[in-house]
């Protein structure tokens, strides 16, 4: 039996994931200001048009860093130009290759990082985790998080399984709509 790919969200519903009704769903600041502090190195893995990308970069504060990760350049592209209307300048648009994230230049570095709604597109989810931990500093943290729509619970464990075998431990699962959830902290 062929294993399926996964479905990669197309670029194309940039705009619509970043529309402002979504905010009435998934508030960036509700969701991300527990975790994110002024002057911290956030990356956002899977950063689409930067619904949670731009309110990070404002939680974190001109200091900050915020490292913005997507594999469409269409993606990263509409990230910057709404990045820009909004003024922040602290953010970095990385394209990441379909097997590696390539982000060993912040090995140790980030703070916080955010996988919402995409591990379930990784064909190699475990090489992610196994990437996404060594950019993460001491005690560094994961948000996770997968649409009950597309990813079952049993789905969603055997992920959360893996990213504890990983080298994380889990902390708590944040309430988040129509999400199944975890923080994590790296060991």
């Amino acid at each position: 039996m062929m294993k399926k790919e996964p479905f990669v969200c197309s670029w194309r519903a940039g705009p619509v994931l970043t529309a402002a009704p979504r905010k009435l769903l998934h508030n960036p600041g509700r969701i991300l200001a527990p975790h994110i502090s002024k002057g911290m190195t956030v990356m956002d893995i899977g950063c689409g048009m930067g619904f949670f990308t731009i309110p990070m970069s404002g939680i974190a504060g001109e200091n900050g860093k915020i490292i913005a990760v997507d594999l469409q350049q269409q993606m990263l592209d509409g990230l910057l130009i709404n990045a820009a209307k909004t003024g922040m300048k602290n953010i970095t648009a990385h394209r990441c290759a379909p097997d590696s994230l390539g982000v060993k230049s912040w090995n140790g570095s980030v703070d916080f990082a955010l996988v919402f709604w995409m591990l379930h597109e990784v064909p190699d989810q475990e090489r992610l985790i196994r990437e996404l931990y060594d950019t993460l500093s001491k005690n560094g943290k994961l948000l996770f998080a997968e649409p009950y729509v597309h990813v079952s619970g049993r789905a969603f464990q055997n992920s959360l399984n893996m990213i504890i075998k990983c080298g994380f431990t889990a902390a708590y699962a944040p309430k988040i709509a129509m999400s199944r959830a975890a923080l994590l902290c790296k060991l």
